[in-house]
């Protein structure tokens, strides 16, 4: 059953989405989700006094639920449009996905930890979200229903997988942490034609690591 999202809720909510914007975040439609989507349904009622502090917090399964400038951030660099076609690389709690559907956009998400896999199906389609769910290895994606307009990585990668790469339509973002268990360099790869890809960094960031496999 989920909890109540009450006006103390949504008023704490508003205090955190001018926070993020204060931090430079400008996509009115980005800000928009942020305030519609609880944070604190996707949270162990343990930590429900910081669902609104912009910082990342445990979820289990050794993941985060990132800090919603972050979220922001990555989703404000993928430029989602309208029924875009997004790839979730790393599903975790399922508010980053809901960020993505309260924005339009048709999200196919996958998800490792069979843990986490489970809860946010359970969660999201109990909110009223249909994103389409996938239990495996992120590293390899969704080859079947691609290609993507955008693809959305959640969690830090020691390179970009080629698999990923290919799996982008020509026009289309990725955004992608790159970089070691200690620090990553948000990264956006923009698909410029068959053959040609353009890459440009974004800052530093810190992400659990994106781990090749699944488990159960």
């Amino acid at each position: 059953m989920l909890q109540q999202d009450t006006f103390q809720h949504k008023g704490l909510r508003k205090k955190l989405v001018e926070e993020v914007e204060a931090k430079g975040i400008t996509d009115k439609r980005v800000l928009e989700a942020l305030l519609k989507v609880p944070r604190h349904f996707f949270m162990e009622s343990g930590f429900l006094n910081f669902a609104y502090r912009d910082q990342a917090f445990p979820i289990g399964a050794g993941q985060t639920i990132s800090q919603p400038y972050t979220v922001a951030f990555q989703t404000e660099l993928l430029q989602i449009n309208h029924m875009d076609k997004v790839l979730e690389v790393g599903t975790g709690s399922g508010y980053q996905t809901a960020i993505l559907m309260e924005m339009k956009a048709r999200v196919y998400t996958i998800e490792r930890q069979r843990e986490l896999y489970l809860n946010a199906k359970a969660l999201l389609e109990e909110m009223g979200y249909h994103p389409h769910f996938f239990y495996g290895d992120g590293y390899k994606g969704v080859p079947s229903y691609g290609p993507y307009n955008k693809i959305l990585v959640t969690a830090g990668a020691s390179e970009i997988p080629e698999t990923l790469v290919e799996q982008l339509a020509v026009g289309g973002r990725m955004v992608i942490p790159v970089g070691d268990d200690r620090s990553q360099v948000m990264t956006l790869i923009e698909k410029i034609s068959a053959t040609e890809i353009k890459t440009t960094t974004h800052g530093n960031f810190i992400f659990v690591p994106l781990l090749k496999g699944t488990n159960k």
